[in-house]
C-alpha cells in the first residue's frame, strides 16, 4: 500500500473524517506487520481494535423484573397529582372571578359614560324647552 495514502488516511482518521471502508484499510495496514517506522505508534491502537472485534460476551445478565416501586414514592406521586388538580381547579375559579370583575368594571364604565352623555343631552333639551317656552310666551 502506498505510504502517502496511509498518511492521509491517518490524518483523516485523527480528524474523525474517515469512512468505514477507509478505517478497514487502515486496520489491514496496521495488522499485517510491515509498518513504516514513523507510524509504529498507531500499530497498538489498530491492533487493539482488531482484537476487540473478536470478543464476545457470553455471560447471562440477570434482570430483577419483580422490583416494585417504593410505597412511599407511590403515595407521594398520588398526593402530588391531587395537589396539582386542586391548584388547577382553584386557579381556574380565580381566573373566572377575575374575568367577571374585569367585565363588570368595563360595563360599569360604559354605563357611567352613557349616563353622563344622557345628562348632557337632558340639560340641552331643558335649555331648548326653556327657549321654546319663552318664544311661545312672546308670540302669544
Amino acid at each position: 500500500m502506498e505510504l502517502a495514502n496511509i498518511e492521509k488516511l491517518i490524518e483523516k482518521y485523527l480528524n474523525a473524517a474517515t469512512s468505514l471502508q477507509e478505517e478497514a484499510t487502515l486496520e489491514n495496514y496496521f495488522t499485517q506487520g510491515d509498518i513504516a517506522p514513523h507510524l509504529q505508534e498507531y500499530e497498538a491502537l489498530f491492533y487493539y481494535f482488531a482484537k476487540n472485534k473478536e470478543e464476545i460476551f457470553t455471560e447471562t445478565i440477570q434482570l430483577d423484573t419483580k422490583k416494585r416501586p417504593n410505597k412511599k414514592l407511590k403515595w407521594l406521586s398520588i398526593a402530588a397529582s391531587i395537589a396539582v388538580l386542586v391548584s388547577v381547579f382553584i386557579g381556574n375559579q380565580e381566573y373566572r372571578k377575575y374575568q367577571n370583575e374585569k367585565t363588570f368594571a368595563q360595563v360599569s364604565n360604559a354605563l357611567q359614560l352613557l349616563s353622563f352623555n344622557l345628562k348632557k343631552g337632558e340639560s340641552a333639551i331643558a335649555k331648548v324647552q326653556t327657549y321654546e317656552n319663552t318664544i311661545n310666551t312672546i308670540l302669544k
